[in-house]
């Protein structure tokens, strides 16, 4: 290797309590080129306040349209160990489960065929691999299939469905998360692999309105466990947790966001009103001894996040409060089926199923998708009191 570099700029992010990307980067550095080429390119983007990457066209491998990203940079003279500095995604487990065997596999190939640097996980979910030559790539993807691996989704196409950890260490799951993301995974792998939608799509899955994969804030379809009947109260542990000293009044009942729980502090009894309950999961939180959640569970279907791309940064839209969430889910299969006709029909090149929703409205996706309009689907009443009929709902 060629004597240190140095990166002065660079120095300064390793400064401070906290790990930095910057040691891991010269830590690869000192027995792999690209990755020292990495850091002198990353210090001269520090000095330039330009980045000197550029999108270099289409890479891929054979009979698969997405899941390798091809990265080149500007300056390859300078630079020539990252002339081409392509990153793979490979599809990860439901819940990120492996074992140390498995990782190994991943890193030796990774080390003997790219820069050994990895992130675990992109935001899509995915093993990220980042950075190797394009001669690299086929090797790589039949090594990593030959150890049981698959590439992720990259593109205009599905992107690797992801999930929570759900029933798999999670009391608080109200559907089986691994179990839909594997199905959904092998059910839709031509739409992972293949590109053929106007732009991306996401599924996150969460076993409950925790959403600890944050699917109401990027994901196209977001599905958030629920529960359709009322919660259960335990009246002997909500007493244990008045006399611990919990100030069940402020902590619980005016932090509800729709103040449906009422606490008498004279029998020390908790109450809720379920019509008005939104299932938000804060009171289970805080007294997750003495109240649990409903017996019915599904999950909300909810359509249209994204960060910012045409438009700006989208939230989920409710689409389906409650729909149950068992194999082979066939109800939800077809319900998607049915948006991404609509969307494909109408979406522009990189507009998200969300800024098409937008565009075009609410009415036009529910009545072109079959999906019934509900209550839940509106954030607040409407101002305008001019209300237009489509032709097609007026009786005669």
């Amino acid at each position: 290797m060629a004597e240190k570099r140095e990166t002065p700029q660079l120095d300064e992010l390793e400064k401070g309590p906290w790990p930095s990307f910057v040691t891991q980067i010269k830590r690869a550095g000192e027995k792999n080129a690209m990755a020292d080429d990495l850091l002198g390119l990353l210090e001269k983007s520090y000095e330039d306040k330009v980045g000197h990457w550029k999108h270099g066209g289409i890479v891929g491998v054979k009979g698969y349209g997405g899941g390798v990203i091809g990265r080149y940079t500007d300056m390859p003279e300078e630079f020539p160990n990252i002339s081409e500095f392509h990153t793979v995604r490979v599809a990860q487990p439901s819940g990120w489960f492996y074992t140390t065997d498995m990782l190994r596999d991943i890193c030796d190939v990774w080390e003997e065929r790219g820069s050994g640097l990895t992130n675990m996980h992109g935001s899509t979910g995915d093993i990220i691999l980042l950075g190797t030559h394009t001669d690299q790539l086929q090797p790589i993807f039949d090594d990593i299939s030959d150890k049981g691996f698959d590439l992720g989704g990259s593109g205009s196409d599905l992107r690797s469905p992801s999930c929570c950890v759900g029933p798999g260490r999670c009391e608080h799951a109200c559907y089986d998360t691994l179990d839909m993301c594997y199905d959904l995974t092998n059910e839709y792998q031509d739409e992972i692999h293949r590109p053929m939608w106007p732009y991306k799509f996401k599924f996150k899955m969460s076993g409950c309105a925790n959403d600890c994969v944050a699917a109401q804030a990027r994901a196209d379809c977001s599905i958030i466990g629920t529960w359709r009947d009322s919660i259960i109260i335990d009246q002997d542990e909500v007493k244990k947790y008045a006399e611990a000293g919990l100030d069940i009044q402020m902590d619980v009942c005016h932090r509800c966001p729709t103040h449906c729980l009422t606490y008498d502090k004279d029998t020390q009894e908790l109450t809720v009103n379920a019509e008005e309950c939104s299932r938000c999961m804060h009171c289970i939180n805080v007294m997750g001894k003495a109240i649990k959640q409903g017996k019915e569970k599904g999950a909300t279907i909810m359509i249209g996040a994204k960060s910012t791309i045409v438009k700006s940064a989208f939230m989920s839209w409710v689409v389906v409060p409650f729909m149950k969430m068992e194999p082979p889910y066939t109800e939800f299969k077809e319900m998607m089926d049915r948006i991404w006709d609509w969307w494909d029909e109408n979406g522009k090149t990189r507009e998200r199923i969300g800024e098409l929703i937008y565009r075009l409205g609410m009415g036009e996706f529910l009545r072109a998708t079959g999906i019934p309009a509900v209550p839940q689907m509106v954030y607040r009443p409407r101002a305008n009191p001019y209300v237009f009929w489509q032709k097609d709902e007026i009786e005669e």
